[in-house]
């Protein structure tokens, strides 16, 4: 029986969303156990509302390097709070997700004798427990992590993603959406045209240019009478400004105006998110939203909505150079981005009708 389990994921947005079929077998096969979640201080807020995770310790090694850029002593204040925080819980077995061997590293010295996850290139080496790895390919992400649960006996039932929305955040979006004019009657088509934080400067090559988006948005408004949310981060308010000064119509422009569990609340009011390959599209998926999505560079089969279904379609081109990113590395394009410039506005349109 193993009654204390964490979860160690540094990653972004889709990529913990990834690990919720993995907590729900957890939570199936040991029903009294109580998990704990060690993520990045941006996704944190993402299981606190998660009836599943007991503890949440938002704090990776990025956000700690930005911590200790701004004060020395902020670092290590930061940085005892972790330790002393999880070793406190006395955790038996951790799913290290991270590839990164200082993970394994704390959790060895935190005291939690099992440590479960996948050794890429030697970085697993503080792991008990591993599986060998060279990337990720040719099946899904949330595959590969539903596999690890084989070292604690556990068969998974169900391979869905999850993700809960408090009331109190259903409610502050439903007052954002109803001060931009909208009406409960009202269709509600989203768009996110950026994503892929993680990628930092390289996030560019994964989204589909602004002014198609301009151009499908203006189709929606104008031949499904649907209104259009524009949705992302702060950073990516430069790609909504092109978006809007392109359309003919008006849309409602929430690029780094919510907090993420306003975004979330958001996005659980949509009919349809159409958007690149990230952490939005994972969003939708997770609260049950019907999303066209684009890919680019990336494997949709490894990254892509999981599991099919009739409610998600993927756009994407079939060329004999794609997908180019393979085992965490981008090749250099040699087909100058035909795989995300030659999707059209028809093809994507096409799509959001048949979800309508």
């Amino acid at each position: 029986m193993y009654k204390k389990i964490l979860l160690i994921n540094p990653f972004g947005i889709g990529d913990v969303l990834f690990t919720t079929p993995v907590i729900k077998a957890i939570k199936d096969a040991y029903p009294d156990s109580k998990i704990g979640y060690w993520c990045n201080e941006r996704v944190g807020n993402i299981f606190r509302s998660d009836p599943n995770i007991d503890k949440v310790f938002a704090l990776s090694r990025g956000d700690l390097k930005r911590h200790f850029g701004f004060s020395k002593i902020a670092g290590i204040k930061k940085f005892l709070w972790l330790l002393t925080a999880i070793k406190k819980e006395k955790y038996d077995v951790a799913f290290d997700f991270s590839l990164d061997h200082r993970y394994g590293f704390i959790a060895k010295i935190l005291g939690i004798n099992q440590r479960i996850g996948y050794d890429y290139k030697g970085r697993g080496r503080f792991l008990t427990h591993r599986i060998i790895l060279e990337g990720y390919k040719s099946r899904h992400i949330i595959e590969y992590y539903l596999e690890l649960l084989k070292f604690v006996s556990i068969i998974p039932q169900e391979k869905k993603l999850s993700l809960f929305v408090l009331k109190e955040n259903k409610e502050k979006a439903a007052k954002i959406l109803a001060q931009a004019g909208v009406k409960e009657s009202d269709t509600l088509v989203g768009i996110a045209p950026g994503g892929g934080a993680s990628w930092g400067k390289d996030a560019y090559l994964k989204h589909w240019p602004a002014e198609r988006f301009a151009h499908l948005a203006d189709l929606v408004i104008d031949e499904l009478k649907a209104k259009i949310i524009i949705l992302g981060d702060k950073q990516e308010e430069p790609i909504a400004e092109i978006i809007k000064n392109s359309m003919k119509n008006i849309a409602i422009d929430l690029v780094g105006k919510t907090s993420l569990e306003e975004f979330v609340g958001i996005i659980s009011n949509l009919n349809i998110l159409v958007a690149n390959d990230g952490g939005p599209l994972h969003t939708a998926i997770a609260l049950g939203v019907k999303a066209v999505s684009i890919f680019g560079p990336v494997d949709d089969l490894v990254y892509g909505p999981y599991p099919k279904d009739e409610n998600q379609i993927v756009i994407k081109e079939d060329l004999p150079c794609r997908p180019c990113y393979n085992n965490f590395r981008l090749k250099d394009c040699l087909n100058n981005r035909k795989c995300i410039d030659g999707i059209t506005v028809a093809e994507v349109f096409s799509a959001v009708k048949k979800l309508i």
